[in-house]
C-alpha cells in the first residue's frame, strides 16, 4: 500500500530554492505603470532578478529624468544579465556623465561579460565623448578580437570615435574597410573632417559617395558639404549643392536652413537667403540672426530691423547684429539709441556689442552713454580684449577726454599696433603733443612697427606743436627707416606742418614736387593757411586749381570767396558767385545735432 505524497510547499524542507514567480515581460509605456510594476516586485521579492525586473530597468535607463532610478534598480539586481548592462552602459553614455559607461563596462568585464555588438557600439560613443582615444584603441582591439568590428553600427561607432577625438586617420582606416558602407558611414567621416577644419577633404569625401555609391545625402550630409564651400569660398560648388538639395528632396531642417541662410548671407545675397528662410518650416532665433546679418551686411537695415522688430524673443546676436549694423553704415544715432533699449530690455551685451557701440559713441560724441558702457563693462566683468581696449581709447579721444583714454591703454594687458596707434593720435588731436612724441618714441622702444596712422598721428602732433622739422624728420623716416611709402593723408600732414607755420611757399613747392597728384584736401589745407596768414596772390593760384579739380564743390567757391571778401575784393566775389550761378553749383546744406533727454536731434538749414 502506498502512501500519498504529502502536498505542502510552504512546510518542504528541500535545500533547493523554489523557483520565482515570472512577471510577464510586456513593455511598459509610462511612469506610473513603471512604478506599480516596480512596487509589486518589492513586494514579491523579484525586483533582484534579472529578467522579472527588466522593464522597469528598460524604462527608467531610457529616460534620462531616471537615470539615478535606474541605477538603484540595477545594483539590486543579482547577477545581471548582458541587456541589462547595455541598458545601463547606453543610458550612461548618453549621460552628462559619459565616462560613468566606461566605468561600468570594466565592472562587467571583471564579471567575465565580454559584450556583443550593442556594448561596444555604446561604449565607444561614451570615448567619443570624453575624447578618450587611448581607451577606446584598447576597447577597439578587444572588439576585433571578438569580430565585432564587422557589424556596420559597430564600425559607424569606431568611425565617429576616432573622428571626435581627431584621429582621422585611424578612423579613414576603419572606413575604406568596410565591405557595406550606409550613409551613416559617410556622414560620421565628413563630419570628423569638417569638425578638424579639413573642408577639401570633406568635399572630396561628398564627390567620392556620389560616385561610388548608391548612397543619397540628408541634411546632416548637405550641412557640412555647405559650410566647407563657405570656408573654401567655393561659391559655385555651394549652388551645385543646393541644386543637389532641390534635386534630390533633400529635407531642409532648421540646421540646413540656417547654413543656406549663411552662405547667401556671406554672399551678400539676402534675397535668396531671405527665399529659403520664408520656405523653414521651423526657425529659431539662428534663423533670424542669419537673416538680420545678412541684410545688415549689405546695408539693408530698413528690412534687418523690420525681421528685428518681428522677434519674440531677441539674444544678445540679434542686438549686437543689428547695433553693428547701424554702426557700420554710419548710421551711429541709432545704434546708440538701440543700445539704450537692448540695456532697458535688460539684456547683457558681449564685448562685440560694446566694441560697436563705443564705435558709435565716438562718432556723435556720447559722452556719457560711452562712459557708461565702460561702467557695465567693470561693475558686470563683461569680458574684453584688446579690441574693447582699442574702442574705448578711441572713444574717449573722439569725446576729448584724452586722461581717461591714458587710463584705459596703461591698463590694457596685451596691446597692439591699433592700440599705440589711436593713443598717439588720439593725444595729437587733443592738442598733448608732448605726450603724443613720447608714446611714439616709447613704441618704437619696444620693438612696435608703427603703422601709416602712428605717423598720421605723429606728424599732427608736430603741426599742433609746430615742431617743422621734427616733423619733417619723422616723413622722412616713413620709408627710409620704416619702409613705409606715405600716402596722400601724410602729405596732407606736412602740408598742414608747413603751413600752419606760415611757411606756404614751402608748402606750395611741396605739393608741386609730391610724387602722387594731391587731391583737392591737400590744396583746401593750403587755401585755409592762405585766409589765416592773407597771402591772397597765392590764394588765388590755390582757388583756382581747386574750382578746376572739383568744379561741382560748393565749398571750393566759397572758400575763394572769403579770400576775396577779406581783402576787400569785391570784384573777385562777384565773379566766384558768377562761377557758382553758371556751373549751377547748389550750396549743401547745413546740419547740426543737439542731444536732448539722451537722443540726438538733428537740425537742417539752407541758410
Amino acid at each position: 500500500m502506498k502512501l500519498a505524497r504529502p502536498i505542502s510547499r510552504h512546510l518542504s524542507t528541500s535545500t533547493t530554492p523554489p523557483k520565482p514567480e515570472r512577471v510577464a515581460n510586456t513593455p511598459i509605456s509610462s511612469l506610473t505603470s513603471t512604478k506599480e510594476l516596480h512596487a509589486h516586485l518589492i513586494r514579491t521579492h523579484l525586483h533582484k532578478d534579472p529578467s522579472s525586473i527588466s522593464e522597469v530597468l528598460r524604462y527608467y535607463a531610457l529616460s534620462p529624468p531616471y537615470l539615478n532610478r535606474a541605477r538603484f534598480v540595477f545594483n539590486q539586481i543579482e547577477r545581471p544579465t548582458l541587456s541589462g548592462w547595455n541598458l545601463m552602459i547606453r543610458a550612461l553614455s548618453h549621460s552628462d556623465q559619459p565616462s560613468e559607461a566606461i566605468h561600468m563596462y570594466n565592472q562587467m568585464y571583471l564579471q567575465g561579460l565580454a559584450g556583443n555588438n550593442l556594448t561596444f557600439i555604446f561604449i565607444f560613443k561614451a570615448c567619443a565623448r570624453v575624447s578618450d582615444i587611448v581607451y577606446g584603441q584598447k576597447v577597439h582591439a578587444f572588439a576585433l578580437k571578438l569580430g565585432f568590428e564587422w557589424y556596420l553600427f559597430v564600425s559607424n561607432a569606431l568611425i565617429h570615435m576616432y573622428s571626435s577625438c581627431g584621429d582621422l586617420g585611424s578612423a579613414r582606416k576603419v572606413f575604406d574597410g568596410m565591405t557595406d558602407r550606409d550613409l551613416v558611414s559617410w556622414n560620421s567621416l565628413i563630419c570628423g573632417f569638417s569638425q578638424c577644419n579639413r573642408f577639401k577633404e570633406v568635399l572630396g569625401l561628398f564627390e567620392a559617395m556620389q560616385v561610388s555609391e548608391n548612397v543619397r545625402a540628408d541634411a546632416v550630409t548637405m550641412v557640412k558639404v555647405i559650410l566647407a564651400c563657405i570656408q573654401l569660398g567655393e561659391w559655385e560648388i555651394a549652388d551645385s549643392m543646393v541644386k543637389y538639395v532641390e534635386e534630390n528632396h533633400v529635407g531642409i531642417d532648421v540646421y540646413l536652413g540656417n547654413t543656406m541662410i549663411d552662405m547667401y548671407g556671406r554672399r551678400g545675397l539676402p534675397h535668396l537667403a531671405r527665399a529659403v528662410f520664408d520656405r523653414m518650416r521651423e526657425r529659431n532665433i539662428v534663423s533670424w540672426n542669419a537673416m538680420i546679418n545678412g541684410y545688415a551686411k549689405v546695408g539693408n537695415l530698413v528690412d534687418s530691423r523690420k525681421l528685428f522688430d518681428r522677434m519674440l524673443n531677441r539674444d544678445v546676436i540679434s542686438w549686437t547684429s543689428m547695433i553693428t549694423g547701424y554702426s557700420q553704415a554710419n548710421q551711429h544715432a541709432e545704434a546708440v539709441s538701440l543700445f539704450r533699449k537692448m540695456m532697458a530690455a535688460n539684456v547683457r551685451p558681449d564685448k562685440v556689442t560694446v566694441a560697436s557701440v563705443l564705435c558709435a559713441c565716438a562718432h556723435v560724441g556720447s559722452l556719457d552713454v560711452g562712459e557708461a558702457v565702460h561702467e557695465y563693462i567693470r561693475k558686470h566683468g563683461v569680458k574684453t580684449d584688446i579690441y574693447v581696449g582699442n574702442a574705448l581709447i578711441d572713444m574717449y579721444c573722439k569725446c576729448g577726454v584724452a586722461d581717461k583714454a591714458l587710463a584705459v591703454f596703461q591698463g590694457m594687458d596685451k596691446k597692439d599696433s591699433v592700440s599705440w596707434t589711436s593713443i598717439i593720435s588720439g593725444l595729437a588731436v587733443n592738442g598733448f603733443a608732448d605726450p603724443a612724441h613720447e608714446f611714439f618714441s616709447r613704441m618704437l622702444r619696444e620693438g612696435i612697427r608703427p603703422t601709416h596712422g602712428a605717423f598720421v598721428g605723429i606728424l599732427l602732433a608736430c603741426a599742433h606743436a609746430g615742431s617743422v622739422a621734427k616733423g619733417l624728420e619723422y616723413f622722412k623716416s616713413m620709408e627710409k627707416i620704416h619702409g613705409l611709402i606715405p600716402e596722400m593723408k601724410h602729405y596732407g600732414c606736412v602740408v598742414d606742418l608747413l603751413s600752419r607755420s606760415g611757411k606756404l611757399q614751402e608748402a606750395y613747392e611741396f605739393i608741386q614736387n609730391m610724387p602722387i597728384v594731391p587731391d583737392v584736401v591737400v590744396w583746401r589745407i593750403l587755401l585755409g593757411a592762405c585766409q589765416v596768414h592773407g597771402n591772397l596772390a597765392l590764394a588765388e593760384l590755390v582757388s583756382n586749381k581747386l574750382i578746376e579739380l572739383d568744379p561741382s564743390n560748393s565749398g571750393n567757391y566759397i572758400l575763394s570767396s572769403n579770400n576775396y571778401a577779406l581783402s576787400q575784393r569785391w570784384d573777385g566775389v562777384a565773379k566766384i558767385r558768377g562761377l557758382m550761378d553758371e556751373s549751377n553749383v547748389q550750396k549743401p546744406f547745413g546740419s547740426s545735432s543737439i542731444e536732448i533727454s539722451g537722443a540726438l536731434s538733428n537740425n537742417l538749414s539752407n541758410s
